[in-house]
């Protein structure tokens, strides 16, 4: 179990270990304190001010971060009751004018935008531009019938297009969604085809891993199963393969000559009218579309970025991500900011596992943003980029995904960056943003999420619906957070979105994880909720087994799901040996020692199995509900495409009749 003592001994960052001596979130703090707000005497009498007056609270958030309007909110909340939460009602706004309302005067040419990735060379586009090139596309794409409400969609690789796709599309009212290139047609088309969208930006291929991936064939099938389309932008992603071909299709280039020198029109639009659909996993049938509102996803993320992230016009800020994560959306949002945005498309792993930390180490990075399985992979591989590379500038290390294990956080600290404040953040593509996460106010303790967020009335539910005072329970929220979505898509009444948020505690949002809030006010993540495992009617989250398993050498990777029986349930962890490794009987003993000591006797799993690949969605996530399924003989099929690697459930299949787990 992680260990949730007080002790000095586990803070690993303070406050006054960071570069910065004034970070914004402080500045806030003080700005409020002279406004005769609090005093506050620390982060967590800020935040339990932030949701008694919740109102107010966004106001000043508003306020503070600069943003920008053309008509001001009558108020902030029209209504408070969730789902249903109104959002600065009468506001008229515009997205792009707020992601580019520093594109001019004195910050014009400054850096916006340097990519990366395995088939171009660096590209490195200024503010000035960055905001010409959206202008010039948004004529493009009103002069092919775009209109306000209408869906643009993206297959677009992390890079310069598919900020400039976004930007000129929400400028003129229209709705931007985007996939990474490496979906499946059918899972794009499970996606896309639901949204019907007029216009699509597409590239004509991929690099990743030192492999050259031409989808020409493959995206002409992608657009003749999108008949709504009007107009087709081709990005020559790979410079020596040929473009998509069409009668609708037009090239980037081509795309923005006919538009240059048109401004964007940064249309004024009301508050919840939507700038974003994104997805759900879509593991188990086609993806819920969820979609995103102007105002309110704009004041979270300048909340997320601005205060709790220290992201400014003096940084320089690298989130590594595809454009079918919601990570995407977030880093974009960076630019409201004004930061240089770094963005990475390719393998992370490629040539080697330095490469990340390299361009960080190149370009100045002051906020690093990865996934807990990144840091885990370069713990593995006892990388040591701090004893290595120029770190100087390097402030903060964003990581979400999975919880992050308390060794990780060890690596981080001796070997990976050891002055930053390791961020590690939890939330979901659900509210496109966080509930827990990190604070330059806070120490950073060893396996411990810092915080609740500002604004953010996060407590664990027990199953009678009532607050647990000690230990997990159900991550809820019980007061409207402005990200949480509009509404679904094609959902006229609501009923999909009450039922996926707010049937578990009528009237409270039941996010799905299991948490527990430590004596700190921090948190730990026990796995998601639905995942959770009950051997003996005990209640355990899958990740206190990983946080035991992957820290053993001889595993590369595991996942653990409940078998029904009896009615009881056998835990089944699932392993994938280390290279050169394979399952003996002393590494069964050494994994049950090591669970049974780290966890409890109830963690011990009843079956350890040898498998050759563990089942991840496209963002990265372990697949547990599919592995579930299949061993408990379920008849219902997953939506295989969602899958990055689906072989990896054949195999897994393999292995369990191998055993007699399955028939």
């Amino acid at each position: 179990m992680v260990n949730q003592s007080n002790s000095s001994l586990d803070i690993l960052w303070s406050p006054q270990n960071q570069n910065a001596n004034h970070p914004r979130m402080g500045q806030f703090k003080a700005w409020l304190e002279q406004q005769g707000f609090g005093p506050f005497a620390d982060y967590h009498a800020l935040h339990q001010w932030s949701i008694a007056e919740l109102e107010t609270f966004w106001q000043k958030v508003w306020d503070y971060c600069g943003l920008v309007c053309d008509t001001p909110a009558e108020k902030v909340l029209g209504k408070r009751e969730m789902p249903g939460a109104e959002w600065f009602p009468g506001m008229k706004l515009n997205f792009a004018a707020n992601l580019l309302r520093l594109a001019d005067g004195e910050h014009a040419d400054r850096e916006a935008v340097v990519a990366y990735c395995e088939t171009r060379p660096v590209l490195r586009r200024t503010y000035a531009e960055l905001k010409a090139d959206a202008g010039a596309l948004e004529a493009f794409l009103r002069d092919r019938g775009v209109q306000q409400g209408d869906r643009v969609a993206g297959v677009v690789t992390n890079g310069y297009e598919a900020l400039v796709g976004m930007l000129a599309t929400t400028s003129l009212g229209a709705i931007w969604s985007s996939a990474s290139p490496d979906f499946g047609i059918g899972a794009i088309l499970d996606r896309f085809g639901q949204i019907e969208p007029s216009a699509l930006i597409v590239v004509n291929g991929y690099g990743y891993g030192g492999k050259v991936f031409a989808r020409q064939r493959d995206f002409a099938e992608l657009i003749a199963g999108l008949p709504t389309l009007k107009s087709v932008v081709s990005i020559q992603q790979l410079p020596d393969e040929a473009p998509i071909a069409g009668d609708l299709v037009t090239t980037w280039e081509d795309a923005l000559a006919y538009g240059k020198g048109n401004a964007p029109s940064f249309m004024p639009l009301p508050p919840d009218h939507p700038v974003y659909i994104l997805y759900s996993s879509g593991t188990t049938g086609k993806p819920k579309c969820i979609v995103h509102g102007n105002a309110g996803l704009l004041v979270n993320h300048a909340k997320e970025l601005m205060l709790h992230g220290d992201v400014g016009p003096e940084d320089r800020f690298l989130y590594f991500t595809t454009c079918g994560w919601m990570m995407w959306n977030w880093q974009a949002s960076a630019l409201m900011t004004g930061p240089a945005v770094i963005t990475v498309d390719g393998s992370p792993g490629y040539p080697d596992l330095n490469y990340l930390w390299q361009v960080v180490a190149d370009e100045k990075v002051t906020h690093y943003g990865t996934s807990a399985r990144f840091i885990a992979g370069c713990r593995k591989a006892e990388l040591q980029p701090a004893k290595t590379l120029d770190q100087s500038k390097l402030r903060v290390v964003f990581s979400t995904g999975s919880p992050l294990l308390p060794e990780d956080y060890d690596w981080v600290y001796t070997d990976g960056a050891p002055n930053v404040l390791l961020g590690s953040i939890a939330g979901g593509t659900d509210i496109c943003g966080c509930f827990v996460g990190s604070t330059p106010l806070l120490p950073v303790r060893r396996g411990e999420i810092q915080c609740r967020f500002l604004g953010v009335d996060a407590v664990a539910y027990g199953d009678d619906g009532q607050p647990v005072n000690e230990g997990r329970g159900e991550l809820v929220c019980r007061q409207p957070l402005p990200s949480m979505p509009v509404s679904f898509w094609q959902d006229p009444n609501g009923e999909r979105y009450k039922d996926a948020y707010f049937n578990t505690f009528p009237g409270v949002w039941a996010h799905g994880d299991f948490i527990e809030f430590t004596e700190h006010g921090g948190a730990i993540i026990y796995g998601r909720s639905d995942a959770t495992l009950n051997p003996g009617g005990v209640r355990i989250g899958t990740a206190e087994i990983y946080r035991q398993v992957e820290t053993v050498a001889e595993v590369k990777d595991s996942l653990v799901v409940g078998r029904q029986i009896d009615g009881d349930v056998e835990v089944v962890l699932l392993v994938v040996p280390a290279e050169g490794q394979e399952i003996t009987d002393e590494l069964l003993k050494q994994l049950k020692t090591r669970i049974r000591q780290g966890a409890s006797p109830r963690h011990v799993p009843k079956h350890i199995v040898q498998v050759s690949d563990i089942p991840y969605t496209r963002s990265g996530k372990k697949v547990e509900l599919a592995v579930a399924r299949l061993i408990n003989g379920s008849k219902k099929s997953d939506n295989r495409d969602a899958l990055g690697n689906p072989e990896a459930l054949d195999s897994i299949a393999r292995s369990l009749r191998d055993i007699e787990l399955i028939t």
